[in-house]
């Protein structure tokens, strides 16, 4: 399932998030708020149930989330950049962290770090990747994280190419994918176009 996030307070972030002046601090915040929207969205399948609680006025019983739990992966360096905005929603999500980048002359992902959570098949797992570019990347992340057993994965970027969705789609059709804007083509380099430029080097203030 792939769905673009089309709201009017995210196309207004995004732009200003694909906007080269946008400093640093600003761009970091953007990113945390755009995170918690794509969260948000993820989320609307979460089962609930009922419990019983007592308000200043009655007993009533009232929905909560129920089942698995949550958990965060962050493609490294720059999915760094939106655990905060997950987090501000599910304050008790666990976190892990899959090293991946892309190699410069093949564009084919590089593994060299993945930090893998426990019960990965009772927990609702959001990947968080502000950029689905080529779609390796993200490919790879989720195959590694059904080989540990996970069940319910939802992918979230802010950016995304359109051959970049459709590779991740193809893939792993059974997974959720979410996303606050689509943008048709790549460059030779690999990055989308016209994109925002990397998201790393803007998340952390470094170049190449």
């Amino acid at each position: 399932m792939i769905t673009i996030v089309d709201h009017p307070l995210i196309k207004h972030k995004l732009t200003l998030l694909r906007d080269k002046n946008t400093n640093g601090k600003d761009f970091r915040q953007l990113v945390r708020e755009i995170a918690t929207i794509l969260a948000y969205e993820a989320s609307r399948d979460f089962s609930i149930e009922d419990i019983k609680i007592e308000t200043p006025f009655k007993k009533i019983n009232s929905k909560v989330l129920s089942g698995k739990k949550v958990a965060v992966v962050a493609i490294l360096r720059a999915g760094l950049g939106m655990v905060d905005g997950v987090l501000d929603l599910f304050p008790n999500a666990r976190i892990g962290h899959f090293g991946l980048y892309r190699d410069p002359e093949t564009l084919v992902p590089v593994e060299y770090y993945v930090k893998y959570l426990d019960n990965l098949g009772r927990r609702n797992i959001l990947v968080v990747d502000p950029m689905l570019a080529t779609g390796g990347t993200g490919i790879h992340a989720v195959k590694l994280l059904k080989k540990r057993g996970a069940k319910k994965i939802s992918y979230l970027s802010i950016l995304a190419s359109k051959k970049g969705i459709e590779m991740l789609d193809k893939a792993h059709p059974d997974i959720s994918i979410f996303s606050a804007g689509v943008d048709p083509s790549l460059n030779k380099d690999g990055f989308i176009v016209p994109g925002l430029g990397d998201a790393g080097d803007r998340l952390f203030g470094t170049k190449g």
